[in-house]
């Protein structure tokens, strides 16, 4: 059996290391770059290149963005009062695809999970923190919109009992999300029920 050329092997073994793509995946990817002409290889080679330098991180919510604060941050339409919990950005845009959120945001970087190491001083939860004592009473509520999975659910009951002491009202994501759920994949109608259905905590 011939082996493949080295540089062609190498990158299979690059995008076999994205989430979600196995080796047969990555070299469907590869083969349908070779396809491409250099400038379209150039482009998309500079894109990637280009993404870290380009994209910071919102000094507020701890989002991806342009700039910080970010668009949702310094957007005066947006609700001040109320902070959603989620877990990654790919969160933020599933919960933005609804219309029926108009509050600030904030990502924790992850879950709670032991099993992986990750502990709550991993996650943004600090910088959570200091948002909430510092706002002065302006927050009135926060909706904990982590995932319905094991990891999710003790990161929520972590967050509950940590912020209890503040007198926030402190709601999680009700009916229409399934358990063990990710908010990334629920479609838009059953995040918009979960948002409007949230419960006390």
């Amino acid at each position: 059996m011939s082996r493949l050329p080295l540089p062609i092997q190498n990158l299979i073994d690059e995008f076999s290391r994205l989430p979600g793509i196995g080796p047969k995946t990555a070299e469907r990817l590869v083969f349908y770059l070779l396809k491409n002409s250099q400038d379209q290889l150039n482009q998309f080679a500079d894109r990637v290149k280009n993404l870290r330098a380009q994209i910071t991180v919102c000094q507020n919510c701890q989002n991806y963005s342009l700039k910080s604060p970010c668009e949702i941050c310094s957007d005066p339409s947006r609700q001040k009062d109320i902070i959603c919990i989620v877990s990654r950005p790919v969160d933020v845009v599933a919960i933005e695809k609804t219309g029926e959120y108009k509050g600030l945001y904030h990502i924790l970087g992850g879950a709670i999970n032991p099993i992986e190491g990750i502990s709550p001083e991993n996650l943004k939860i600090k910088q959570l923190e200091n948002r909430l004592n510092s706002s002065n009473g302006q927050i009135k509520e926060i909706i904990i919109a982590t995932n319905s999975d094991m990891e999710g659910e003790t990161t929520a009951l972590y967050l509950a009992k940590l912020f209890k002491p503040l007198n926030i009202n402190i709601t999680r994501l009700g009916r229409g999300l399934p358990v063990g759920a990710d908010v990334e994949y629920a479609d838009e109608v059953t995040l918009a029920y979960a948002l409007k259905g949230r419960r006390q905590m």
